[in-house]
């Protein structure tokens, strides 16, 4: 074979392994098919499967103010099931703000204080958009021996998703069912998880009003345990304000900070715990503190 013959072969050879290892980085990893060490992850079927997140951006239980119902609920719910015990699958929903997402990764912090790393609850969150990969991630679930509380952050679904469905058989309806050892809570700002036109509409146009819309609405009924937020009030809402800036000891009048916080939510159009926190870190920046 000529020189150049066999110069031009090994070019070819070169580039095809060139390619090859390019293929290689844009594949996804391997899914693991079990639970990593760890209290907190992420799940990035696209990426390998689970990420664990070192810190989990939390607030203190206690300084969740106007939801203290729904927090002893929720934290009693998830108690019994950390430790065993039958327990419900969770929806949060409600007015935007206040505080349900928060909840939810406060009572996870607050389960775990003292417990061995071996019975510690572990916290998965898994992103809207990839709902209909939950039934894999419970099959890797499923073997771990630990307690694992899935979670949903402003859980939705439109009129032509049917991603839902992989939901509504995770949950119960499926044959191998949801695992014992996993539960599941979601956010959500509607109350049935799709929008009030989109019910309406179909029950108004179709033969069967009451099944038009029965087997969407029916996800809402496999949460066995609802817990409704609502607007704050006034009060409510300094009272959150006082107890961020009692909890990391702001420097300012009470007067002041009372004044300052109504005039703050007046800019924003509205009273919530999103807008409490927002003037928290605005004050506290302005007063050169920090927040840890």
């Amino acid at each position: 074979m000529a020189n150049s013959d066999k110069n031009a072969a090994l070019g070819e050879t070169a580039l095809l392994a060139r390619i090859a290892d390019a293929l290689d980085r844009l594949a996804p990893a391997p899914l693991g098919s079990t639970l990593p060490d760890g209290d907190a992850f992420v799940w990035e079927p696209a990426q390998g499967g689970l990420v664990a997140v070192p810190h989990v951006a939390h607030v203190d239980l206690s300084l969740l103010k106007a939801i203290e119902s729904q927090r002893e609920t929720l934290l009693a719910n998830t108690r019994r099931f950390a430790e065993g015990l039958p327990a419900n699958n969770a929806l949060l929903w409600g007015a935007r703000g206040m505080g349900k997402s928060s909840l939810v990764k406060a009572v996870h912090e607050e389960i775990n204080q003292g417990r061995k790393a071996g019975e510690r609850l572990v916290l998965i969150e898994i992103h809207r958009e990839d709902i209909d990969t939950l039934p894999l991630l419970l099959r890797t679930l499923r073997t771990s021996k630990r307690r694992i509380l899935l979670y949903c952050d402003d859980l939705s679904f439109d009129k032509d998703d049917t991603s839902y469905k992989s939901l509504k058989a995770a949950l119960e309806g499926g044959i191998e069912g949801r695992p014992a050892n996993t539960i599941f809570y979601a956010t959500s700002n509607r109350r049935h998880l799709m929008p009030r036109d989109l019910v309406d509409n179909e029950r108004g146009t179709a033969i069967n009003p009451g099944e038009a819309v029965e087997e969407k609405v029916s996800l809402s009924d496999r949460f066995g345990l609802w817990l409704g937020f609502h607007h704050c009030g006034q009060d409510e809402y300094l009272a959150m304000i006082e107890g961020y800036a009692a909890f990391h000891q702001l420097k300012i009048a009470p007067e002041e900070l009372r004044k300052r916080a109504l005039t703050w939510a007046m800019g924003r159009g509205g009273r919530s715990g999103r807008v409490a926190w927002q003037f928290i870190q605005d004050l506290a920046g302005e007063l050169g503190q920090k927040l840890d």
